[in-house]
């Protein structure tokens, strides 16, 4: 049975639908909607219980919160959330499968969500979606066996309020499902080589299928010719997979830029480049970009183990130049075997 229903709703299958939020904290069947005390219970007053008593949590600085932890076996469907948009940078999300103490998912909420530049963002694509006014939706499949936990750090130095609601399905999970993984890397500034490591050598067998980067160039002028470069099963000095530049990765061309002095922003069902900041510019030095491709439709398989890179590299006069002063940022997403 596949994790992947969506073309095939109408398959009766046996998977039974749990959601878990401040108002359900264990999903449990028939517990949502019960809670006396919570952070509605002051608007509430006058209707009593079942009338969102308790819609969020408060989650202190400095405090992590642990938003789910459910047995197996299943699979996370859906995840939205909303907190205050300024510090998404400074929250950190993790999730751990089937009982593992390393998390298979360390990621700064924000970059999870496509949002890692400290200015709300709006992202319309299949696996990842923002809407008005800060609702962070995550579409990942993401199969467990035995158990699942997802936690949230709040490193703002404030106490912040968060919705959430994480909807599984518990379900068989067959036998060649991966768990998925992401892991975020920076390189401030990037120094020489001008190489981003997006992930280091990882064991297979897996599927990479998604990333998302962000980069201040640092100089003016065209920033985006670096190739990105998956090293596949033993690849040393050259790569199997090798693009021809970094907007063409990202599904543009030329650039992004259609003329009038302004770069062409966009987001689609796998690749965008939703981040332009500030928007009214081109080719500075310290604009930020941030874009995502998701490999839902092109996963690259990998069975001995995978690396990633990017090169930053910009253009000056008819020349490559590399970006050393370059701040760039990445999450990738893949599916692995391994726990």
């Amino acid at each position: 049975m596949s994790t992947e229903r969506s073309t095939e709703l109408w398959r009766l299958d046996g998977a039974r639908t749990r959601s878990i939020s401040a108002e359900n904290p264990t999903g449990a069947p028939g517990a949502g909607g019960r809670a006396t005390e919570g952070t509605g219970a002051h608007a509430a007053r006058f209707l009593g219980q079942g009338w969102k008593v308790s819609p969020s949590i408060i989650l202190p600085d400095g405090e992590t919160a642990t938003l789910a932890d459910v047995s197996g076996p299943g699979v996370v469907r859906h995840w939205w959330l909303t907190t205050d948009r300024a510090v998404l940078g400074a929250m950190t999300v993790r999730i751990y499968w089937d009982g593992r103490p390393e998390p298979a998912i360390e990621v700064p909420l924000g970059d999870f969500f496509c949002n890692g530049l400290g200015e709300l963002t709006l992202v319309d694509s299949e696996m990842v979606v923002v809407n008005p006014a800060g609702g962070l939706n995550s579409y990942w499949p993401m199969p467990f066996r035995t158990h699942a936990r997802i936690t949230l750090e709040n490193s703002s130095g404030r106490n912040v309020p968060v919705y959430y609601q994480v909807t599984y399905d518990e379900q068989e999970v067959p036998a060649n499902a991966g768990y998925l993984h992401a892991t975020w890397a920076r390189s401030a500034p990037l120094g020489s080589p001008a190489i981003h490591t997006l992930m280091g050598t990882t064991p297979g067998p897996g599927r990479y299928v998604g990333t998302y980067l962000t980069i201040r160039p640092g100089a003016p002028g065209w920033w985006g010719e670096g190739e990105f470069k998956f090293y596949l099963d033993g690849d040393t000095d050259f790569p199997t997979i090798c693009g021809t530049g970094t907007e063409d990765y990202f599904g543009g061309a030329w650039n992004f830029d259609l003329g009038g002095g302004v770069y062409r922003r966009y987001s689609t069902a796998y690749l965008g480049l939703p981040q332009v900041i500030p928007a009214d510019q081109i080719y500075q030095p310290d604009q930020r970009f941030g874009m995502y491709r998701w490999h839902v439709r092109d996963p690259i398989c990998f069975d001995r183990d995978v690396r990633v890179t990017v090169q930053a590299l910009g253009w000056q006069g008819d020349a490559y130049l590399p970006l050393v002063d370059a701040d760039i940022a990445s999450t990738a997403w893949w599916y692995q075997a391994t726990r």
